[in-house]
Formats: C-alpha cells, sequence, structure tokens
C-alpha cells in the first residue's frame, strides 16, 4: 500500500575489521557514530589489508659478477613494522651487507626484501633473521650481515614512555669476521648518524 514503505534501516558494518573497530571505540568510551569516528572502522580496516598484503614486486633481480669477495652494502633503508606483542608499529633504519659469490643483487631489491619482510606482526629480531635468510637463499652467499635500528612505540607511548632505540644484528658467514664487521660499520655508519636514532 501506498505509504508503507519501509525505510531500509543503516547498514552495519559486514567487514570482520570494520566490525572490530567498532567494537574497540565502544570500549573505549567513544561514540563510533559521532563525527570524525564515522568512517574511522572502515579505515582502519582499509589500512589494516593495505598494510599486512604490501606486495613489493620483483625482488629476485641478480646478475652474474667476476667480482667476488667485495664486501657489497646497502643502508639507510626505513621500513614500518608491527610488534606482535602490543600491535603497535616500530620503525626501523636497516642496514644490509654481503659478500657476493658470482652473482649480485640488484640494488633496488634489498629494500623491496626489506619492505616485504616488514609489513607484518612480529619483532624486530625475527625481522632482522627474515631478511638475512632472503638475501642468502638469493645472492648464494652465506656471507650475510643484517643491521636493524628500531624505535619501538610499544615502548615508547606504554610502560616506560620513553623512546630509545634498539639494535639488532645477524652476523653470517665471513661476516662474524670481526675485520669484516668493523668494515661494515665503517662503511654504513653514516646512514646511522643523521637519521634520528
Amino acid at each position: 500500500m501506498p505509504g508503507d514503505e519501509q525505510i531500509a534501516p543503516s547498514v552495519a558494518p559486514q567487514d570482520p575489521l570494520e566490525i572490530l573497530a567498532r567494537q574497540l571505540l565502544v570500549e573505549i568510551g567513544e561514540d563510533p557514530e559521532r563525527e570524525g569516528l564515522r568512517d574511522t572502522p572502515a579505515r582502519y580496516a582499509r589500512w589494516w589489508r593495505e598494510f599486512t598484503q604490501y606486495a613489493p614486486g620483483s625482488t629476485d633481480t641478480v646478475f652474474e659478477s667476476s667480482c667476488s669477495g667485495d664486501l657489497v652494502a646497502v643502508s639507510g633503508i626505513h621500513v614500518w613494522s608491527l610488534c606482535e606483542h602490543h600491535l603497535l608499529p616500530f620503525s626501523c633504519r636497516v642496514t644490509i651487507g654481503y659478500l657476493p659469490r658470482g652473482q649480485v643483487l640488484g640494488l633496488s631489491k634489498f629494500a623491496r626484501i626489506a619492505h616485504q619482510h616488514a609489513h607484518r606482526l612480529q619483532s624486530q629480531e625475527q625481522f632482522s633473521q627474515d631478511v638475512a635468510d632472503d638475501i642468502e637463499k638469493l645472492t648464494g652467499s652465506p656471507d650475510v650481515a643484517v643491521i636493524g635500528k628500531g624505535e619501538h612505540l610499544c615502548m615508547a607511548m606504554r610502560g616506560i614512555r620513553t623512546p630509545a632505540t634498539m639494535t639488532t644484528a645477524v652476523w653470517r658467514g665471513a661476516l662474524q669476521d670481526s675485520a669484516l664487521r668493523t668494515e661494515l660499520l665503517t662503511l654504513t655508519s653514516e646512514s646511522f648518524r643523521g637519521a634520528g636514532f
């Protein structure tokens, strides 16, 4: 009958991440329908998917090279990751070094590999190990080092509430030698000095 048209109720979010975000807002005493928060659950869900489903592009471009045994180092790679203990971000400045064994990795691939491993929940220690594993696998060289200097919001925003830098270092193969470690650290020390860490 005319006039019996029903007005459709507002549609509640069906996306599980939106539902979680909405519930989080309610649990901390916020009104998810107020101006400023109305679209937040959808943005939150979109961000989590965008961050965790990041695709870095090709990471396996290697070139044959006659220079074996000379140290290759790439520094100043900046990534963001997420602490698996508190779901809070950490920022990490990464240096990667290796001794080529007949093959060299394309320069952009170092940053791509670091970003590929950064976009997940983890510890900084695990991140450094995973990057080293990939560099070793792709280059065929067991002589790999990965150094990460990270600032964790789980320390700066909660608990002691003091920013501090955490350093992780993975030294493999010949790069366990103190002379080569020193050479790598000397070559890359500038990238850590003005980095805010």
